[in-house]
């Protein structure tokens, strides 16, 4: 005898007395029994709570006996709700309606009075049908979500070398050795531009969980008003555009790594909700009430000073305690030169074949040229002007005046104005140095940037991916 009871039934029977019936016999096996006398309130019911059976009379008051009210009902249950079973019950059976239920998506057909271990038994059996079924639709939802997470990766750091040249970068490949075999959670911390995506995916290639999904969110560019549905998922419904049932990222990432990219840009009641399902390991889909168990490795980074955004209230005490188990410091690409020849030679090496040019190199004054440049977008800065290079160079060797580096260039003060130094009066140049002097100006803090310049904080990340900041 089983000592756990589950599954969310509804009966809907327009006889009270056969309502209490079931309603008294089914308490004691299944955790759920709903019982409603009216079937116009099925669709408001099916959107509350999510039914493994439905117990369904096929002739309510419109008609007593020939099981019309009851197709129609069917059609419409399995129009909101496909994966639920529905076992038509009715006092005016045959064999010709009984058929007629089956073909027509019925689970199963019960005869009142019905036996009551025969009812239990069909209802079990109805259960796992919906249970088979509601698997395979996870296994489909899940499957097209995973696609879609991964053809919108964070950033181009999924195909990204981990360099670890300087004795810096040493000392972080011990620290993920340590870290990476536990399921602890990790947050890195670095300026923007330094690799924190690429630090978290050699997290995760070292980890027990190497062989399951990883899964990255920019939380920077996540609109509040989708944080829920991207992270929780949704249920068919849920709101105007939800049309099918959809797997949030935790739910992908069941079993790997999670990755919540600039952690700190996200609002307090949004930290509330993301601290809720850490705390309890479930997560809900936006309209529904059934929780969720989630089982992922959490890996999160930002440039924002989460310490001091503490003591300002602009970021939860608990949920940093939460997130940062361990935490890894990367330092900034000037304080770690020894980096940079090696990283110059992957750039160069991977946008000649990117664009289908013979293999480049760099000459000694040029690597000098790159070492001596203070890379504040630091290794994203370094990548793009070598895409750069790559795509003008008209040799194979690259000479130190073939590398063109925001304000190098000594005629760029008088064209610059307002201490904002560019190489030219282009427009894309000049909007570069605005946007750099910004986050220069606020620390690196992507928002209050956005906001000095009137922009959204995604267009503004948008811009500082075009221009590699």
């Amino acid at each position: 005898m089983k000592n756990t009871k589950f599954g969310a039934i509804l009966a809907v029977d327009d006889n009270a007395d056969v309502l209490t019936s079931l309603r008294l016999l089914l308490k004691q096996h299944f955790a759920t029994i709903h019982t409603e006398a009216n079937p116009q309130a099925i669709p408001a019911l099916l959107k509350n709570t999510r039914y493994d059976v439905i117990l369904l009379d096929m002739n309510f008051t419109k008609d007593v006996s020939s099981g019309a009210e009851g197709f129609e009902w069917l059609e419409k249950i399995h129009a909101l709700d496909p994966n639920v079973a529905v076992i038509m019950l009715t006092a005016y059976g045959d064999v010709s309606t009984a058929i007629r239920a089956i073909k027509e998506g019925a689970t199963d057909f019960v005869l009142k009075p019905w036996q009551n271990e025969k009812l239990v038994a069909t209802i079990n059996a109805a259960m796992e049908l919906s249970g088979t079924r509601r698997e395979v639709e996870t296994l489909k939802t899940n499957e097209r979500a995973l696609k879609s997470a991964l053809s919108t990766a964070t950033s181009t750091a999924a195909n990204q070398d981990f360099i670890i040249a300087s004795p810096a970068m040493q000392q972080i490949s011990a620290l993920i050795e340590k870290v990476a075999a536990t399921d602890a959670n990790v947050l890195i911390l670095g300026e923007n531009g330094t690799g924190k995506e690429v630090i978290a995916r050699e997290v995760h290639r070292r980890s027990l969980r190497a062989k399951e999904a990883y899964i990255g969110v920019d939380m920077g560019a996540l609109p509040e008003t989708l944080f829920e549905s991207e992270l929780f998922g949704t249920m068919k419904g849920a709101f105007t555009d939800a049309k099918e049932d959809r797997a949030g990222r935790f739910e992908i990432a069941s079993g790997g790594t999670l990755f919540l990219d600039e952690i700190g840009n996200i609002s307090l009641p949004a930290q509330s909700k993301l601290l809720a399902a850490l705390q309890n390991r479930t997560i809900t889909r936006l309209g529904s009430s059934k929780t969720i168990p989630i089982n992922i490795r959490l890996i999160c980074a930002t440039n924002m000073p989460l310490y001091e955004m503490v003591e300002q209230k602009q970021f939860r005490q608990d949920l940093l305690y939460r997130i940062n188990t361990v935490e890894i410091h990367i330092p900034p690409l000037r304080d770690r030169k020894e980096d940079i020849p090696i990283l110059a030679e992957y750039f160069l090496q991977s946008y000649s074949a990117k664009y289908r040019k013979p293999a480049m190199r760099l000459s000694s004054a040029a690597l000098k040229k790159l070492e001596q440049y203070p890379w504040r977008g630091n290794i994203r800065e370094l990548q793009h002007t070598l895409e750069r290079v790559v795509i003008m160079a008209d040799s194979a060797m690259i000479d130190a005046g073939d590398i063109a580096l925001s304000g190098t260039n000594p005629q760029s003060q008088g064209a610059s104005g307002n201490g904002l130094v560019v190489e030219n009066l282009n427009l894309d140049e000049v909007e570069k140095a605005v946007i750099r002097k910004s986050l220069h100006k606020h620390n690196g803090n992507v928002s209050h940037a956005a906001d000095e310049l009137g922009l959204t904080r995604a267009a503004l990340y948008r811009r500082m991916e075009k221009y590699g900041l």
